[in-house]
């Protein structure tokens, strides 16, 4: 883990607290911070954020933005990369630094379409194989794209 740069989750408008409480306990695991933009889909109090984050809450390091603007404009040098089903570039095909910000849409209509055009040459995607599949789990999701930038920047090798 690179504590002076580490990597950052985005959730854009949470929809469904299990999600966003199997990504904190993923945060707290690997020393990523979590970042928490817009309108939630459920309240910090939720019981079922809290059971699924379990006892970790407290290694967490998360925020809460009203926008992305306002994450854009506090981190002006971050390299943001949004994730889409519909991005040309695989997540793999991405040579990520420490420091990078993995930035996910709600489970039920992803990023908006306007987001992704404007940072089409930062977006990348998880191929899925089966056409009747629309789209993994919000937390799977981070989990594979968190682990590759953690593989390729060397910190699963400590």
């Amino acid at each position: 883990m690179n504590a002076d740069r580490p990597f950052h989750i985005v959730l854009i408008e949470p929809e469904i607290p299990p999600n966003t409480g199997n990504i904190a306990r993923l945060c707290a695991a690997t020393g990523t911070h979590l970042h928490l933009v817009g309108k939630l889909g459920f309240s910090i109090d939720d019981k079922h954020l809290k059971r699924a984050g379990l006892d970790y809450w407290p290694h967490v390091q998360v925020q809460r933005w009203n926008s992305l603007e306002e994450l854009n404009s506090t981190y002006p040098d971050g390299r943001f990369w949004y994730t889409s089903k519909k991005a040309a570039r695989g997540y793999t095909a991405v040579d990520y630094l420490p420091g990078d910000f993995l930035v996910f849409g709600k489970e039920t209509k992803g990023l908006p379409e306007s987001l992704l055009k404007e940072n089409a040459g930062c977006t990348i995607r998880i191929p899925i194989f089966n056409d009747a599949v629309r789209s993994l789990n919000l937390s799977t999701a981070a989990g594979i794209i968190l682990y590759e930038a953690l593989r390729q920047t060397g910190t699963l090798n400590t």
